[in-house]
């Protein structure tokens, strides 16, 4: 018979069971992007959402990986829904950064590339920040 060859997992997921949890990882997004990836263990869409995610992942990316059981952790989840006001959904995955989210897909629509796009777009806008701010404080114009 045919086996599934299952893939080993590229990501290092940070699980939050906690409000507590959830605070920390969102505080940490004013440093570096992180990736909020609420997971239902009962559904075969979130666990396909979950193995593309894995399957693609960039260890380059300048993204910290957080998973959220929703089964075990319903709260978590309303907390996530309430605090960046969008609907809950499962699976989801949200892109947050500076405590902000960026960008939020649920079900078929989470894929890398959507948000690998949001990452480079937040990093090309922080590098224009510190090359315009490195003309303005040497005195020079900036292009």
């Amino acid at each position: 018979m045919f086996r599934s060859k299952k893939i080993s997992s590229k990501i290092n997921w940070i699980d939050i069971q906690s409000i507590d949890a959830l605070t920390i990882a969102v505080e940490s997004s004013e440093s570096s992007a992180v990736l909020l990836f609420k997971h239902s263990t009962r559904c075969s869409i979130s666990t396909l959402a979950k193995s593309r995610i894995e399957m693609h992942w960039n260890n380059q990316l300048q993204l910290k990986p957080y998973l959220i059981d929703v089964l075990r952790n319903r709260d978590v989840s309303n907390q996530i829904a309430d605090y960046f006001n969008v609907r809950h959904e499962s699976p989801q995955a949200l892109v947050i950064i500076s405590m902000k989210c960026k960008g939020s897909f649920s079900h078929n629509s989470i894929e890398m590339q959507k948000i690998e796009a949001i990452i480079g777009s937040w990093l090309s806008t922080f590098q224009r920040g510190i090359v315009s701010f490195f003309f303005t404080s040497v005195n020079l114009s900036w292009p």
